[in-house]
């Protein structure tokens, strides 16, 4: 399928099997993660890796927004190693743990892996229950697994605002 195809069709799944990622499966996900573009290529995304019971059960203390998936990404970035816009301070770290999670999460889904980009969850509890070093920060939870027989997307997933709303040229409209 096409890139346009694949992201048309990719959908936040809620819904999963409880058999945990394989490792190989795993591996390509985040092999996807890992050649995503950062700041100056810089790099800073850290990634945990959340694929056993236990872990799961820590991470379900964390957010009610882990749709029982048997595995979960939780994609960070090392403060100290940002670019830095010089203008403002800006750093690139939301935008960096952003691409690479978009990344893996397009690339789940052409293997067959649902998942669900989650931001609902207690970072200070998600620090405490993995053991997050301070110079991390906690952007976003991938959910994943194989879908379940009845996993389907949401009503709107569908719905779209016309283009010419969000889309403008050479100025914003009024």
């Amino acid at each position: 399928m096409n890139f346009f195809e694949l992201a048309k069709s990719r959908y936040s799944v809620r819904n999963f099997t409880d058999k945990h990622l394989d490792k190989p499966i795993l591996d390509i996900i985040l092999s996807a993660g890992h050649v995503a573009p950062t700041g100056c290529n810089y790099q800073p995304q850290r990634i945990l890796v959340i694929n056993t019971d236990e872990s799961i059960e820590k991470l379900k203390k964390c957010t009610k927004c882990h749709f029982n998936a048997p595995t979960a990404l939780l994609v960070c970035y090392n403060k100290d190693e940002c670019w830095t816009r010089k203008y403002d301070g800006a750093t690139s770290g939301v935008i960096d743990a952003s691409i690479v999670c978009t990344h893996m999460m397009l690339q789940a889904h052409e293997l067959g892996v649902g998942s669900c980009w989650v931001m609902h969850f207690d970072p200070f509890k998600i620090r405490e229950e993995f053991s997050i070093p301070s110079s991390y920060e906690p952007v976003a939870l991938l959910v994943m697994g194989h879908p379940s027989k009845d996993a389907k997307p949401i009503a709107m997933h569908s719905t779209y605002r016309d283009i010419s709303e969000t889309v403008f040229y050479d100025k914003f409209d009024d």
